[in-house]
């Protein structure tokens, strides 16, 4: 499998941005901001569908609109932290443009490639070329990387935004810090899953990590290895199944861990019950 070089450069960018994923998902999981999550990922495809009916290069409309609009509902939610209010009008404004952008793209001169709608729905991970896979690396590597750094104050914030303000913390200022990484996340990751499915590499691994262990600090680390593991395995089994497409396997995977662990935590509370018999 490794003798292929698309297999390589999708390994390498599968691997740090299902870290990064994994990372963020965790924090999404736990603030109850899924929705936002699914929201940009919609972001994504609209803004990508905006640059290629503009003739330009479609990652510069995944970054800039998911960026633009994360940092927008951010900003109208109470402590940077949006209502499904806020998220529901951002996202039915986004997928009424995403139609918009989507028949300027068909009519347009553009328009005869529809390649590259389809990449950013279903995602293109096996078409990257090796600049590409190095380029998604470090991007999510520093995604990853800052958030690590607010991490600390983050969690504090996301358990007890009350308490945390009476301390001085600037939980407005992490809650925009957080919404600017998830969009950075989430753009880079439409990449490798596509728009559609980009939910579940953020969900599946943080909820199977919240049901697993109470532990922040573990369930960050579980988060991240889920995600990994994953895309590792999703990447296998679409080398090995022709039919299989790599976004769908990736994202098969990762809800197959939930729904195990969904499972597990469901036995040993049976269990417990059990014992206090």
């Amino acid at each position: 499998m490794f003798a292929h070089e698309f297999m390589r450069n999708a390994y390498l960018a599968g691997t740090f941005v299902a870290l990064a994923c994994g990372l963020i998902g965790y924090f999404v999981v736990l603030r109850g901001q899924v929705f936002a999550g699914d929201a940009l990922s919609h972001v994504a495809f609209t803004g990508a569908l905006a640059a290629a009916a503009a003739g330009i290069d479609i990652r510069l409309g995944l970054f800039a609109a998911t960026i633009l609009v994360a940092l927008g509902m951010g900003g109208l939610g109470s402590r940077s932290r949006p209502d499904d209010v806020v998220i529901g009008s951002v996202f039915a404004w986004v997928l009424g443009l995403g139609v918009l952008f989507l028949s300027l793209f068909v009519n347009g001169s553009s328009g005869s490639d529809g390649t590259a709608a389809v990449r950013v729905l279903f995602g293109s991970i096996l078409g990257l070329s090796a600049a590409d896979a190095r380029l998604a690396a470090v991007i999510a590597i520093a995604a990853a990387s800052a958030l690590l750094a607010i991490a600390r104050p983050l969690l504090f914030s996301s358990l007890d935004p009350e308490v945390a303000r009476g301390l001085g913390m600037p939980v407005r200022a992490l809650g925009l810090g957080f919404f600017a990484i998830l969009a950075v996340v989430a753009a880079e990751a439409t990449q490798a899953v596509g728009a559609l499915l980009l939910l579940g590499l953020l969900a599946a691994p943080g909820g199977a990590a919240r049901l697993l262990t109470d532990n922040p600090w573990r369930g960050l680390a579980i988060s991240a290895a889920i995600a990994v593991g994953s895309t590792w395995l999703g990447l296998f089994l679409s080398y090995e199944i022709d039919s299989l497409p790599a976004g769908t396997a990736v994202i098969g995977v990762a809800t197959a861990a939930f729904a195990a662990a969904a499972l597990a935590r469901a036995n040993l509370g049976q269990v417990r019950r059990i014992g206090a018999r």
